[in-house]
């Protein structure tokens, strides 16, 4: 498997690892010596990190989310998902991860937007 295809698949690793409940287990495996968070609501570094998801599994133990698409250039690799959430809430994410030469993650920014009742077209947003 070449580089970019496993920064793809360790970058959905990571992600489903965290969102599953697991975030120190994600850190462990997938994130190298630093981690630079650009969520303006997470802490920075892997504490801030392993913080957030851990409040979110117990906040939100049913939470769902579906990888659409995964994209990979040089050293980042962006996710398109479709998060479900309890109450039906359903969320649409970009998340961009850039790797270090190891192939571990040490950077993420994100964006996230509540899927509306109504639109103005009949296309999804994932």
């Amino acid at each position: 498997m070449n580089r970019l295809e496993q920064n793809k698949e360790n970058a959905i690793e990571f992600y489903k690892t965290a969102f599953e409940g697991n975030p120190a287990k994600a850190v462990e495996l997938y994130v190298g010596q630093e981690y630079i968070q650009h969520n303006p609501v997470v802490a920075n570094g892997t504490q801030g990190f392993i913080d957030y998801f851990e409040r979110m599994q117990k906040e939100y133990p049913n939470k769902n989310v579906e990888f659409v698409r995964a994209v990979a250039e040089n050293d980042l690799v962006g996710l398109h998902t479709h998060q479900t959430w309890q109450g039906d809430a359903e969320y649409v994410t970009m998340d961009f991860f850039r790797f270090d030469d190891n192939g571990k993650i040490v950077e993420h920014w994100d964006s996230i937007q509540q899927i509306p009742e109504k639109s103005a077209n009949p296309n999804k947003m994932y």
